[in-house]
C-alpha cells in the first residue's frame, strides 16, 4: 500500500460549495442586512415549493426537532420513542424540553427503529415516536405511521440525513406528520448551519414561527419586511432559533444545485456497493439509490474487534473514517438501570464504520478507500 506521505487525505466529509454560494453571501453583506429577512423568506418559499407544503427555517436541525416537539405540546415528563443509534442531537432535542427520550433497539438491516422493541417500551406517558432516517434511508416508514396511529402518537421524523430521499416515489417531508431537516456544513445541501421543519399542521406552523423568534407574536412577518416588532406580546417560552440571511443565501444556491449534488452522492454510494457486493465480511446497508440520497456511507464489518486499529491504519494511508454513532443508551445522561436490553444495537455498534462520502470525491477515491479497507480487513 502507498505511504500516507505520498497520498492525499481523503476526508470523511466536507462542504461542497463554489463561487455561486460565495457570490450569494457577498450579496447579503453588500445589502447590509444580515439577520432574518427577505433571503430567509425566499429560502422558505423555495423549500415550500420543493416539498409541496409549508417549510419553516430555523438555526439548525436540533432546533427544528425541539420546536417541532414544542409545537405538538410535548414537554415535561412526556416520553418519546427513538432509536439508540443516532446522533446525540436527537436525544438532546427531546431532553431540552424536559421530555424523556426512550431509547429503542434497531432493525439489523436498515439500522432504523425496531417497532417490535419500541412497542415493549410504550407507557402511559408516551406521546411521540421519532424515526431517524439513518444514512438517508427510512426503513419501513408506512409501518411507523401505522404504529403511531395504533398508539395515538405524533410522528416527528428526524430527516437530517435524508434531504431529497423519496419513499415510494414521494419526497420525505412531502407527506406525513412532521419532518425535520438539517442544513449544516456537510449535509446533503447546506446553508452553513440551519435546518427546517416541514408540516401541514397549522398549530405547529404558527407556534414554530413565533418560537424561533423568542415567542414574539407575528414577528416573522415584520422580519421578512425588513422591520422589527417594538410593541409586542409573548405568551409562551420562545428561543432565538431563527435563520439568518447569510445562511439562507447559501441554502438558496445549494437547493438549485440539489440534483447535481444528489446524483454525485448516489453514484459514489453505488460504486461502494458494487465493490463490496461479494465481500464475506464487509456488509452494506441496502438502499435503493434511485430514491435514497445518502448523507453518510456506513458498512458493517462482521465480527470486527479492532475498529480503532483499522481506523488508525486507514488514516496513516490517507483515509479518514468515522463512527455513526455511539448508542445514546451508553451515555451517562441517558443511561437507565433496569430497562430492557439492546441486543441488536449492542451487537452491531462495534461493527460499524463510516467511509468517506461527499460530492468532492471521485470514483478513483472510492476505489482507493475500498482497497485499503479490504486489505486491512
Amino acid at each position: 500500500m502507498e505511504d500516507v506521505n505520498s497520498t492525499k487525505l481523503i476526508r470523511l466529509s466536507k462542504s461542497y460549495i463554489g463561487e455561486a454560494e460565495k457570490h450569494a453571501v457577498m450579496g447579503v453583506l453588500e445589502r447590509d442586512f444580515l439577520g432574518m429577512g427577505s433571503d430567509v423568506e425566499q429560502f422558505e418559499q423555495a423549500l415550500t415549493n420543493f416539498f409541496g407544503r409549508k417549510a419553516i427555517c430555523v438555526s439548525n436541525g436540533t432546533a427544528a426537532l425541539q420546536l417541532a416537539f414544542e409545537g405538538c405540546n410535548i414537554g415535561d415528563g412526556d416520553e418519546v420513542l427513538v432509536q439508540s443509534i443516532t446522533y446525540l442531537a436527537s436525544f438532546q432535542a427531546i431532553s431540552a424540553i424536559r421530555a424523556i427520550p426512550v431509547a429503542c433497539d434497531i432493525d439489523p438491516i436498515s439500522l432504523t427503529i425496531d417497532l417490535v422493541d419500541a412497542e415493549k417500551r410504550i407507557t402511559k406517558k408516551t406521546k411521540a415516536i421519532m424515526p431517524v432516517h439513518y444514512s438517508g434511508g427510512v426503513g419501513e416508514l408506512d409501518k411507523v405511521y401505522a404504529f403511531a396511529k395504533k398508539h395515538g402518537l405524533r410522528v416527528i421524523e428526524d430527516a437530517a440525513h435524508a434531504f431529497g430521499t423519496k419513499y415510494k416515489g414521494n419526497k420525505i417531508g412531502s407527506f406525513g406528520d412532521i419532518s425535520c431537516f438539517s442544513f449544516d456544513g456537510i449535509k446533503n445541501i447546506t446553508s452553513g448551519e440551519g435546518g427546517c421543519i416541514v408540516t401541514d399542521d397549522p398549530v405547529v406552523i404558527s407556534k414554530t414561527q413565533d418560537s424561533r423568534l423568542l415567542g414574539v407574536q407575528k414577528d416573522t412577518e415584520k422580519r421578512f419586511a425588513g422591520k422589527r416588532s417594538w410593541d409586542f406580546n409573548v405568551s409562551f417560552q420562545g428561543w432565538r432559533y431563527h435563520m439568518s440571511n447569510i445562511m439562507a443565501a447559501i441554502g438558496l444556491v445549494q437547493l438549485k444545485r440539489y440534483t447535481e449534488i444528489a446524483k454525485k452522492r448516489q453514484n459514489l454510494a453505488l460504486c461502494y456497493d458494487h465493490i463490496f457486493s461479494e465481500h464475506k465480511l464487509i456488509k452494506t446497508i441496502p438502499h435503493n439509490y434511485s430514491e435514497v440520497t445518502p448523507h453518510i456511507y456506513v458498512v458493517r464489518i462482521i465480527g470486527m474487534k479492532n475498529r480503532d486499529l483499522i481506523r488508525d491504519e486507514m488514516l496513516k494511508l490517507g483515509v479518514q473514517t468515522g463512527i455513526h454513532y455511539k448508542p445514546n443508551h451508553l451515555l451517562s445522561l441517558y443511561k437507565k438501570k433496569g430497562i430492557l436490553s439492546f441486543p441488536v444495537t449492542d451487537r452491531i455498534y462495534p461493527e460499524l464504520l463510516s467511509l468517506p462520502l461527499h460530492p468532492g470525491l471521485s470514483e478513483e477515491d472510492i476505489n482507493h478507500v475500498s482497497k485499503v479497507l479490504m486489505e486491512l480487513v
